[in-house]
C-alpha cells in the first residue's frame, strides 16, 4: 500500500504551518524530572527551584529561580569534566547525540564490562549505544534516594567501546562508572572523544534501534550541562 504523502495544514490558533511526517512516531522521553526531591550525587548542590514572583501575589508573571549543579538529572559530561583543558559543553559536536541509536537491555549484572559486552548481540555497526539496566527502576520504585549500587561500566567496559568505535553512550543512572571509582571509565572515554549521557530512565524502552535527539544547554565553559532526551520509533 502506498504511503500517504506529507500534508501541510495552518494551525489558525498559532498562525503556524505544521507539517506532518508519513510515517506515525512514537516519542519516548528518557529524561528524569528536576524537582528539589530529585538525588543528586553526594556532594553536589540540591536542586533549589522557587518561585520568586507570583501573579496571585500582584506580580504581571509567574517568575522561578533554579539552583542546581550542571551534573544534575539526565545531562551530558564534557571532556574538561575529568580531562584538565579539554573541551567544555558548549563545544560537543551535537551530531554525536542526534541520529539512530540503539538500546541494549542487560538482565541481572553487576557491572558492564568487557565479557558483560560480549555476551549481548550489539549489532557492530552502532555509534551511539544507550544501556537499560536494573538502574531504571530506581526512577519508579526509589525516585528521591541516592543508590550507591548502581550498574556502571569499568574500565575494561570502556575500553571495549572505544575500540569499537562507539562514540556516544548513554546510561540509566547518574554515573558511567561505577561508585567510588569514577576516573578510569571516564578518563577512558572521554579522551577517546566519547560523548557521555548520564541519567536517562529507560524503563519504558525496549532493546532495539530508535532515533536519539538529546541536547544540553549551551553552557560556555562547564564541565556538563543538563538535557533533555528522547527516543524516537516508528509506530
Amino acid at each position: 500500500m502506498q504511503k500517504p504523502a506529507n500534508r501541510l495544514f495552518l494551525d489558525s490558533r498559532k498562525g503556524s504551518i505544521i507539517l506532518l511526517m508519513e510515517e506515525i512516531m512514537r516519542v519516548f522521553d528518557i529524561s528524569v524530572p528536576i524537582s528539589p526531591d530529585l538525588p543528586v550525587w553526594p556532594g553536589d548542590p540540591a536542586v533549589e527551584l522557587e518561585r520568586i514572583a507570583n501573579i496571585a501575589e500582584g506580580a504581571n508573571a509567574n517568575v522561578s529561580r533554579l539552583a542546581c549543579g550542571v551534573h544534575v538529572g539526565t545531562h551530558v559530561d564534557a571532556p574538561v569534566h575529568f580531562v584538565e583543558g579539554a573541551a567544555s559543553i558548549e563545544s560537543l559536536p551535537l551530531d554525536r547525540l542526534l541520529g539512530r541509536a540503539y538500546v541494549a537491555e542487560f538482565g541481572e549484572i553487576d557491572v558492564i564490562d568487557d565479557e558483560t559486552l560480549d555476551s549481548v548481540n550489539i549489532p557492530a555497526e552502532v555509534s551511539r549505544l544507550l544501556f537499560k539496566t536494573q538502574n531504571s527502576a530506581f526512577w519508579s520504585e526509589s525516585p528521591h534516594s541516592f543508590h550507591e549500587d548502581f550498574i556502571a561500566i569499568d574500565a575494561r567496559g570502556a575500553q571495549w567501546l572505544t575500540d569499537r568505535g562507539v562514540h556516544t553512550v548513554g546510561v540509566d543512572y547518574l554515573s558511567v562508572a561505577p561508585f567510588g571509582d569514577s576516573v578510569p571509565t571516564h578518563t577512558i572515554l572521554l579522551e577517546a572523544g566519547v560523548v557521555i549521557i548520564e541519567g536517562l530512565n529507560l524503563s519504558g524502552v525496549d532493546a532495539g534501534w530508535y532515533s536519539l535527539y538529546c541536547l544540553p544547554l549551551k553552557l560556555v565553559g562547564s564541565d556538563g550541562a543538563p538535557a533533555r532526551a528522547v527516543l524516537l520509533q516508528e509506530a
